[in-house]
């Protein structure tokens, strides 16, 4: 008789049962946050994605089905002011009585200082200033009442605590941030809803698995290219660059994708021209004439990638296929 392999956190559902009647309702910003959100869940319920697909996270207007998913919200997943500056005040009104969850305050994450500089050192990552909310410089910044539980309005701040401007909000393409969000995810799920606890966790702990499968390939497929240089479009992939030791040369934008200025075009044109730079990666979704004019007079080759992966089937596995696709496509292009 032919044998079925049963995954890990369907197998755990099935064997400690499953309640549908208190899964809380949750909603999320990204897609691959929604992807993590929905990996925890399982077949538990179905997150609702805000920001679709495609759409530039750093603006955006809601439609009137995604105001009232967040109207209706029990929790409230979302990374942060500085990846969605409109979506901390709009969060508060339409979703006072929901659990918010600011990824990017989630203790023991890596944090990377926001780089400003068209141009970066080559490689090492002595200046990039790399935090982590266990370090010294968050000590006493953990998000917990006297209780110990989670404070689920610590994020409703104007900011006086944490100048959410100072850090780069692309945490997600670090997958050792993504794996503490996993636990941190399923904490939440838990406390709104205890009876299904032992499923939200075992799916954690599979989709935790997986993520260190996830870096093992990354390697693999970045190793063989090491050492050589690359511009990206929009500074959005420093997390990825740092926990893969593959650091960009430049970017024509900053982390906001704010247009760049003619002094900072020029001076990637010449990082181009007088460091062997021999890949520009570009993004569907900005002026593709930029990039033409930093290639001019170049053999460098351009490739285009997505840090939200809007071109990928939304769902579970949009986030292990998203790293993998930079990966891929950063190796062919250098």
């Amino acid at each position: 008789m032919m044998k079925v392999a049963v995954p890990l956190a369907l197998a755990t559902a099935m064997t400690v049962g499953i309640s549908h009647a208190d899964v809380p309702s949750v909603v999320v910003d990204i897609a691959p946050v929604h992807s993590l959100v929905t990996q925890v869940m399982g077949e538990l319920g179905q997150p609702t994605l805000v920001i679709s697909p495609g759409a530039s996270p750093h603006s955006y207007s809601l439609r009137p089905s995604e105001a009232q998913a967040l109207q209706d919200a029990g929790i409230v997943f979302w990374v942060s002011a500085g990846l969605t500056p409109w979506l901390a005040d709009t969060i508060v009104t339409l979703a006072p009585d929901a659990t918010r969850v600011e990824l990017l305050e989630v203790n023991g994450i890596t944090e990377l200082v926001m780089r400003d500089n068209a141009l970066f050192e080559s490689h090492g990552h002595e200046d990039d200033a790399d935090e982590e909310h266990e370090g010294e410089e968050h000590e006493g910044e953990e998000h917990h009442d006297d209780d110990g539980e989670h404070d689920e309005h610590a994020s409703d701040s104007s900011g006086d605590e944490h100048d959410h401007g100072e850090h780069d909000p692309h945490a997600w393409l670090d997958p050792s941030n993504a794996a503490i969000w996993l636990d941190t995810i399923a904490d939440e799920l838990s406390k709104a809803d205890p009876s299904n606890s032992e499923t939200y966790k075992a799916n954690a702990a599979s989709g935790k698995a997986e993520l260190e499968q996830l870096k093992t390939d990354v390697q693999e497929i970045l190793d063989p290219v090491r050492n050589r240089n690359f511009i990206v479009f929009h500074d959005a992939y420093h997390y990825f660059e740092n926990a893969f030791d593959f650091p960009a040369a430049g970017a024509i934008s900053v982390s906001d994708a704010s247009k760049p200025s003619p002094a900072r075009i020029q001076q990637i044109r010449d990082r181009v021209a007088q460091a062997n730079v021999t890949c520009v990666l570009t993004e569907p979704q900005f002026n593709p004439d930029l990039v033409n004019t930093v290639l001019d007079g170049t053999n460098a080759k351009t490739s285009s990638i997505d840090p939200l992966g809007s071109h990928l089937d939304v769902g579970p596995t949009l986030y292990n296929q998203l790293l993998r696709e930079l990966a891929t496509t950063l190796a062919d292009c250098v």
